[in-house]
């Protein structure tokens, strides 16, 4: 008798493929979107560059001269007792916050927000930007890391710079044991078996002669969860002309 192939047992839920969320104590957004930030400026410190569970990239913490507290992704480059501002009013220059209608074309930004006053949803990794390429029909044309185009709302916010952490994956690994053990902190499946490495019992692309997976790699759009493997619902296979 076969066992379930992973497609089965992630639907099932259990704590193997559960997020540890409780171990992330915050999440990173951007200011409220009040009045102060659509129509002036808010002026902050960085007080402290902190490693936070849960996230790649280092955090920076922001007290403003309003008294508020904030958390963010450390732009690379800033430095404890720096000077950061926020709002359409702000200088466009490393670590402020602005809307992308505010910023100079040509410049590199990063936790870009998808919808205005949504906190920031887009270019979030260590050592991550983006580049706004200018105005077209009334949208901010935002060129991605992966070379990708998309349109935003000119309301909507982004900060200035590149995620700091750059160099994280550029040490090796060494060991197997250190990749389990930064997989399990992120509550991530390690190792993973390769479905065609599997026998014909325990996957749809196991056995044959061969790594190869001996069927078509599309499952059918409304498969059932056993069948439910490789090009999920996939629009196109193949290399672009």
């Amino acid at each position: 008798m076969g066992k379930r192939i992973i497609t089965q047992r992630r639907g099932r839920g259990t704590s193997t493929y559960k997020a540890h969320s409780h171990r992330w104590k915050f999440s990173i957004k951007h200011r409220q979107y009040d009045t102060t930030e659509q129509t002036g400026v808010v002026h902050g410190k960085v007080v402290d560059l902190i490693h936070a569970t849960g996230f790649n990239a280092p955090v920076a913490k922001v007290t403003f001269e309003n008294g508020e507290t904030l958390l963010m992704f450390a732009p690379m480059g800033i430095s404890v007792n720096d000077s950061i501002s926020s709002g359409s009013k702000a200088e466009a220059k490393l670590g402020n916050t602005l809307p992308l209608k505010s910023i100079p074309e040509g410049t590199e930004v990063f936790n870009i927000e998808s919808h205005p006053a949504d906190g920031g949803s887009f270019v979030r990794c260590s050592g991550a930007s983006a580049k706004v390429m200018g105005v077209m029909k009334g949208k901010i044309k935002v060129v991605f890391p992966s070379k990708k185009v998309k349109m935003f709302d000119p309301s909507c916010r982004a900060t200035i710079g590149a995620v700091a952490g750059s160099g994280k994956k550029d040490k090796p690994l060494m060991k197997a044991g250190n990749a389990h053990l930064r997989m399990r902190a992120k509550g991530k499946l390690y190792p993973r078996t390769s479905g065609v490495a599997m026998n014909a019992v325990d996957h749809p692309f196991g056995s044959g002669r061969g790594r190869h997976a001996g069927k078509h790699k599309t499952a059918p759009r409304f498969a059932a969860p056993g069948r439910n493997v490789g090009l999920i619902k996939a629009r196109r296979t193949g290399k672009k002309n």
